[in-house]
C-alpha cells in the first residue's frame, strides 16, 4: 500500500518527493531545518498606490454586469505554463481577466455576482507558518519572488479581494454562472458550464475590446514608441548583425523590450533573403546578406500588456537596388492606399481592397497575372492573391491578434468606428521556387505594416515614428549605422 499525504500537514511532514512544489532532486528538508526556516521574519508590506488602470476597469466590470444581468461571470487569469519537464513559462494572463482588472498574478478569478458586484479571489504570498516560502519553485518567495498580499492587491486595483481558497465554496450554489473558460482548467473542472452561454460571453469580451479608451490608445502609442527604439537598436547594431545574422536582431529587439516593457507581444519575425517569403518565419536561424531584403515584423509588449506589431523591410546594404526599390515602391503605395481607407463608417475589409487594388493592377503592369486586374480582383478568382497571400488588416490591442472571439458582424465583416486600432500591412512575397515570376524577383518577400487608430475625421498612425518611404529609409539606415 502507497504512503498516503495528509494534505492538512506541513509540508516538511509530507513525503518529498510528493510535497507541492518540490521536485524528485530537491534534497531532504529535515523537521529541524524546517521549523528553524517558519521562524525570524518579518513581512515587510509593499509601498502600494492604486493603479492607474483601476479606474477604467471598475468601468468595465460594471458595463459587463450590466449585460448579464441576474447571472454570475467568471473570469480567471489562468496558471503557469509547462516549457519543459519542471520549467514553465513565464505567466502572462489572460488578455480578458486583465483588461476587467488589471490584476497580473496567477491562478487569480474574477467573479461578478447577479448583483453587479465584483470579488477578485487571488493566490497572495504564503505565511512563514508554512513551508512553501523556502520549498515550492512556483509560488515559494526564495524561488519565485515575494508575491502581493491581498491587501496590496486590493490597493492597487482597488476592488474586493478575497483568498482563492474561499472560491470553490463561493461557486457551489446553483447561480446560473458563465465561466470565460479555456483559461483555467480548475475552473472548468469545478462550474457545470452551458457551451453556449459560456462562448456568449467569451464573445462578448472579445466585443468589448474593439472600442480602445483614452488609456489604452496611450498604451498602445507607448507600445509603438518602444517598438521604435527597439528597431533602432537592431540598426545600430548592424556590423553585428551581418556577422550572426536573423538571431542578433532577435536578442537585440527583445533586450529593448524586457527593459522598457513587459516582454515581446508575439515571436519576432526576423527574415533574410527568402525567408521573409515564409509570413510567420520564427526560427530567425539565417544569415544576413547584402545584396538581400530584411524583413523585420516586431512589436513590444507594455508593462499593462499593450502591444504593437509594426513591419519594415530594409535594404541590408543600406541602398535600394532598383528592383528592390520598385517593389518596395508598389508595396508603399498598397499601404498609403490602405491607410486612407481607414476611417469612421468604412468597412473593415476596405483597408484590405484599397491596398489589393494597387498590388493587383501592380502584379499586371509586371506581365505577372495570367487575367487582367479586374479579372483577378474579381471574388471569383482572386489569383493575384498568389503573391499577397494574407489579409491586410487586423485588430490591435493587448492581443496582436485582437478581439478574435468577435462575432463576424462585429469585427471581419463589421464598420470602422473611432477608438478602433487596426494594423495595415500589404506585402508581395515571390517564393523562391515560384516557376511563374522572373528569377531576378524570386526569393524577394516585401511587407509594411503600421498600427493605425481610428479618429473621428480619419485616422492617426501610431507607429509613424519609423520610417517607410524608400528614401527616409536609406537616409535612418545611414544615420544610424554612422
Amino acid at each position: 500500500m502507497s504512503e498516503q499525504t495528509d494534505p492538512q500537514a506541513p509540508l516538511s511532514e509530507q513525503p518529498d518527493a510528493q510535497a507541492p512544489g518540490t521536485q524528485s532532486h530537491d534534497p531532504a528538508v529535515p523537521e529541524a531545518y524546517a521549523a528553524f526556516m517558519r521562524t525570524g521574519w518579518a513581512d515587510l508590506p509593499s509601498d502600494t498606490g492604486v493603479h492607474a488602470v483601476a479606474p477604467h476597469a471598475a468601468r468595465r466590470r460594471a458595463h459587463l454586469a450590466g449585460l448579464f444581468p441576474g447571472e454570475r461571470l467568471v473570469v480567471p487569469a489562468g496558471t503557469f505554463k509547462v516549457r519543459a519537464n519542471d520549467t514553465d513559462y513565464r505567466f502572462r494572463p489572460d488578455t480578458a481577466h486583465t483588461w476587467l482588472t488589471g490584476n497580473q498574478t496567477t491562478d487569480a478569478v474574477l467573479v461578478v455576482e447577479p448583483d453587479g458586484s465584483q470579488v477578485l479571489y487571488a493566490r497572495p504570498r504564503s505565511s512563514r507558518e508554512t513551508d512553501e516560502f523556502f520549498r515550492d519553485r512556483q509560488y515559494g518567495a526564495l524561488w519565485a519572488g515575494k508575491r502581493p498580499s491581498l491587501e496590496e492587491i486590493a490597493t492597487s486595483l482597488d476592488m474586493e479581494v478575497r483568498h482563492v481558497d474561499e472560491l470553490p465554496r463561493r461557486l457551489a450554489d446553483q447561480t446560473k454562472t458563465r465561466v470565460h473558460r479555456g483559461v483555467s482548467a480548475e475552473v472548468d473542472r469545478v462550474i457545470d458550464g452551458d457551451e453556449g452561454a459560456d462562448a456568449e460571453l467569451t464573445r462578448v469580451l472579445s466585443e468589448l475590446r474593439l472600442l480602445k479608451d483614452d488609456w489604452e490608445v496611450e498604451q498602445l502609442q507607448q507600445a509603438c514608441d518602444i517598438t521604435t527604439l527597439g528597431f533602432e537598436d537592431s540598426v545600430r547594431e548592424w556590423d553585428r548583425v551581418l556577422e550572426f545574422g536573423e538571431r542578433w536582431i532577435e536578442g537585440t529587439f527583445f533586450r529593448r523590450a524586457r527593459a522598457m516593457g513587459n516582454d515581446i507581444g508575439y515571436d519576432s519575425i526576423v527574415g533574410g533573403g527568402s525567408h521573409a517569403t515564409t509570413l510567420h518565419w520564427i526560427e530567425n536561424t539565417g544569415p544576413v546578406t547584402p545584396g538581400d531584403l530584411l524583413l523585420l515584423d516586431m512589436g513590444v509588449e507594455n508593462t499593462n500588456l499593450y502591444t504593437a506589431d509594426v513591419t519594415r523591410t530594409l535594404p541590408v546594404t543600406g541602398t535600394w537596388s532598383p528592383v528592390q526599390r520598385d517593389l518596395y515602391s508598389l508595396v508603399l503605395a498598397a499601404q498609403t492606399a490602405g491607410i486612407d481607407a481607414v476611417r469612421p463608417g468604412a468597412p473593415f475589409s476596405a483597408p484590405h481592397e484599397a491596398a489589393m487594388q494597387v498590388l493587383a493592377h501592380g502584379l499586371a503592369d509586371m506581365g505577372l497575372l495570367p487575367v487582367s486586374a479586374e479579372e483577378a480582383l474579381d471574388p471569383s478568382s482572386k489569383v493575384y492573391a498568389r503573391w499577397t497571400l494574407h489579409g491586410t488588416s487586423h485588430m490591435l490591442g493587448m492581443d496582436v491578434h485582437d478581439c478574435a472571439q468577435a462575432a463576424p458582424e462585429s469585427y471581419a465583416k463589421g464598420d470602422l468606428a473611432e477608438g478602433m486600432v487596426l494594423t495595415v500591412e500589404p506585402g508581395l512575397y515571390f517564393q523562391a521556387d515560384d516557376l511563374l515570376v522572373p528569377e531576378e524577383l524570386r526569393g524577394i518577400g516585401i511587407r509594411i505594416e503600421d498600427d493605425i487608430l481610428v479618429t473621428a475625421d480619419g485616422s492617426r498612425n501610431l507607429s509613424e515614428a519609423l520610417p517607410r518611404t524608400p528614401e527616409a529609409v536609406e537616409e535612418w539606415m545611414g544615420r544610424l549605422r554612422g
